[in-house]
């Protein structure tokens, strides 16, 4: 098959000027990513991913505050699940996601992609799906324990029946998660929740993949074909997404959502790339602002991407909380310290009471110290810790500088 020539790019681009764009996009430089709250945060990253491991927070918070500073944690819980109207639901984007609710429709392709492979990780059974979605037409919005239970009691993967059922008619888009009880999914008919005009909406693979590609174009600023991939796990290419018997490529979707074609140029962080920018960008000048200085979860967007977080930052990040203990290099809940536009750091957190405990803190130079110790700070201060305390840092001839910078916080 013959590949689609790719239209010359109308312009080039630096490293660091791609690298700013996407500090911009995703909410880190001035004060226009604070505009409309949690909610508006939200549709502009198009996903906040969800997780159950919470250190100083689960990952849902840290994503908002990282971006909008020290917000209540209520708050933030309630913008992602509204008790009166649905404002969000729970679906797979780059991983379980939390996402705007008006984007439901165009995430009709992978529902219809479950429906037609008829399994996602557990062989679910046609008559306990009936049973599950005829009690919540029944009885209104159910979590899986109301449902009769979650577990058989082994571990976190051995799922009930009744689980393998509920969450098999969330992958169809039978039932919809738009509210939690605790940390609980509370599964509800679609037709009960979301507002006129969702439900029904009837697009193609290409009008959704159209959609996805211009929501991480949004997202991000600037985008390579991996990346445009990688945002919500589009699968391009010959075993990819199809329509009408054509496969569907990046470059097609990147240019039917309107993204232009840039160059990113070579520099010391690699070779140049083709990539794909947001024309609704504002221009140079306004976007310059305030760096954030925050400290970021391990699942946020921004560093979603190892190859991508290598290429723009020259920063190698991973999550070590599922490695063996005794391998890992930086710790359990790793998060990185962005500060000035880059990533300077990072800290495995912990908490102690009412003492934020850094128990392994790595600073890549001599003047991360400083923001080190003001996000240091901050974040306990948020979580209601009023004492800090350091165990491991890296090198240790930055240790003194820290602990300078922290007694000047009065830390």
């Amino acid at each position: 098959m013959t590949r689609p020539q790719l239209p010359p790019p109308d312009l080039t681009l630096s490293q660091d000027e791609a690298r700013v764009i996407t500090l911009y996009a995703q909410g880190f430089i001035g004060a226009a990513a604070r505009r409309g709250g949690v909610p508006g945060m939200l549709r502009r990253l198009g996903g906040v991913q969800l997780d159950t491991i919470s250190v100083l927070a689960r990952s849902h918070e840290l994503v908002a505050y990282a971006r909008l500073g020290a917000i209540g944690r209520t708050k933030v819980e309630e913008a992602y699940w509204h008790r009166q109207r649905a404002a969000a639901f729970e679906y797979w984007s780059h991983a379980a996601c939390v996402l705007p609710i008006e984007e439901w429709p165009f995430y009709e392709f992978r529902r219809r992609a479950f429906r037609e492979r008829g399994l996602r990780w557990h062989q679910s059974h046609p008559e306990v799906c009936a049973q599950v979605l005829a009690r919540i037409r029944a009885e209104g919005p159910l979590t899986a324990t109301e449902l009769g239970g979650a577990k058989n009691g082994g571990p976190w993967w051995d799922w009930s029946d009744t689980k393998i059922a509920v969450e098999w008619l969330l992958d169809t888009g039978e039932v919809i998660c738009a509210r939690r009880a605790g940390w609980r999914r509370v599964y509800d008919l679609p037709e009960r929740v979301l507002p006129p005009g969702l439900l029904d909406a009837g697009l193609s693979d290409e009008e959704c993949v159209t959609r996805l590609a211009g929501v991480a174009g949004q997202a991000l600023g600037i985008v390579t074909q991996a990346d445009l991939a990688d945002y919500q796990r589009l699968k391009y290419g010959g075993a990819g997404i199809r329509q009408d018997g054509r496969v569907l490529t990046a470059a097609d979707s990147a240019a039917a959502s309107g993204l232009v074609p840039v160059e990113i140029a070579a520099g010391p962080r690699g070779p140049a790339v083709r990539a794909w920018l947001d024309p609704q960008l504002p221009d140079s000048a306004a976007r310059r602002g305030r760096h954030r200085t925050t400290l970021l979860s391990p699942f946020d967007s921004l560093i979603w991407d190892r190859k991508r977080t290598m290429r723009m930052f020259g920063f190698q990040h991973s999550l070590e909380a599922y490695v063996p203990q005794a391998k890992r290099v930086h710790g359990y809940f790793t998060m990185p310290l962005l500060a000035g536009g880059q990533l300077v750091g990072r800290v495995d957190p912990a908490r102690s009471g009412s003492t934020l405990v850094a128990r392994k803190l790595t600073m890549d130079k001599a003047k991360a110290a400083e923001p080190m110790a003001q996000a240091l700070v901050e974040a306990a201060s948020w979580v209601g810790c009023d004492n800090i305390k350091l165990q491991q840092v890296e090198p240790p001839l930055l240790e003194p500088r820290l602990r300078s910078a922290l007694a000047a916080y009065g830390a």
